[in-house]
């Protein structure tokens, strides 16, 4: 590679990675706070939250990646027009192949990563973020109780506790059962924690008593120290883990096993993500085709490219768009699968007609210029 390509490519590269981290940090905000519900109401603590935020992030980044190219483009090559060293460039006789080339080759280095996510780190991440996701879920001792709320978890069973420390400790609680044939129970203690015992998950409470009227009118009343109330009615130990599209590998996708009710009913489904999965990198070559358009696709203006940065920036905006569009499409039908592609390469192809639009005209040999007349001949 030479000087100039090189120095070309580095005034590229920068920005890209500070309009990738930018955007990156924007977007994990905006995950953070969509993922606040996992501390406030499921009592999840922080590790689990920040665990779940950067879970998602490969897919994040392959969103922002095609977005982060075009605006890191846009900058660095309006800079470097203004600045006239792409004029320079073209004055020193480099070809608009020569000029755009670093850009092309960054596009690609940066579509090539964002394939290896996609086939390999977002179905990673997305299985680990199911199963914790899931854990969650079936957590009881954020399920069962609301701290000063009273929750029915199950039928028949409400439940109340006016206190719920760091640790999980429960204070205050009040339990009230209602079996069925018609018999109450109800418990209160002064503290309770849910636990195991006997691999069933249990919830122990201490300093309580026990209060429990049966369908024939007899009351009977018992205090404690200690009372293992069985949790494992609650526990439903049948369900498991469903992965989504977007956590499948890519043969997953591409071959279901069409024994299964819900991969059959869902193959179009599974049979787009997997399309999507390798079309979506080729958006960010499309991107920065775009920019280039928009800054080498025109005449030099000492006034700026205002306007034509704002078309193509409505172009590449509207370009991601129809994507979008298309892979819904092609949940119901599997032959606009070929649209995916074709979506991203018809914006590559028109940048680079704007690009090499402007016809270089052709040098003049030297046999065919005209001989200037000699010195000291008559007019």
């Amino acid at each position: 590679m030479r000087l100039i390509d090189r120095y070309l490519l580095r005034q590229l590269t920068g920005p890209v990675a500070l309009a990738t981290l930018a955007l990156t940090a924007v977007a994990l905000l905006s995950q953070s706070l969509a993922g606040l519900d996992l501390i406030v109401n499921q009592r999840q603590s922080a590790l689990v939250f920040l665990k779940v935020t950067l879970l998602y992030m490969p897919q994040l980044i392959n969103l922002i990646l095609p977005v982060a190219v075009f605006v890191a483009a846009l900058v660095a090559l309006n800079r470097l027009h203004t600045e006239q060293e792409i004029v320079v460039c073209f004055a020193g006789g480099m070809s608009r192949w020569r000029v755009i080339s670093p850009a092309i080759r960054l596009a690609c280095t940066v579509a090539f990563l964002a394939l290896l996510m996609n086939l390999f780190v977002q179905p990673a991440a997305f299985r680990t973020l199911r199963q914790e996701l899931f854990e969650v879920r079936t957590d009881l001792a954020a399920t069962l109780v609301r701290e000063g709320e009273f929750t029915e978890p199950a039928p028949g069973l409400t439940v109340y506790a006016q206190s719920v420390d760091g640790q999980g400790n429960l204070q205050n609680l009040f339990i009230h059962q209602v079996k069925p044939d018609g018999a109450t129970t109800t418990y209160t203690a002064e503290k309770g924690r849910v636990g195991r015992a006997q691999g069933r998950p249990v919830l122990f409470m201490t300093n309580g008593s026990n209060q429990e009227f049966s369908s024939r009118g007899v009351l009977n009343y018992l205090t404690f120290e200690e009372y293992i109330f069985d949790l494992s009615p609650m526990a439903n130990s049948d369900e498991l883990i469903h992965f989504k599209p977007s956590d499948r590998w890519l043969h997953e996708l591409f071959f279901p096993d069409l024994q299964q009710d819900w991969e059959r009913r869902n193959r179009l489904e599974l049979l787009a993500e997997g399309h999507a999965r390798i079309a979506s990198p080729l958006y960010n070559i499309a991107f920065m085709s775009l920019a280039l358009a928009a800054i080498i696709g025109g005449g030099f203006s000492r006034l700026g490219y205002g306007r034509r940065i704002a078309i193509m920036g409505a172009a590449a905006a509207g370009v991601r768009l129809v994507g979008f569009l298309v892979q819904s499409a092609c949940e119901d039908s599997a032959w606009l699968n070929v649209l995916q592609y074709a979506v991203p390469l018809g914006a590559v192809w028109a940048g680079m007609a704007m690009i090499f639009r402007q016809k270089v005209g052709r040098r003049i040999p030297m046999s065919r210029r005209p001989s200037r007349p000699p010195a000291g001949a008559a007019a």
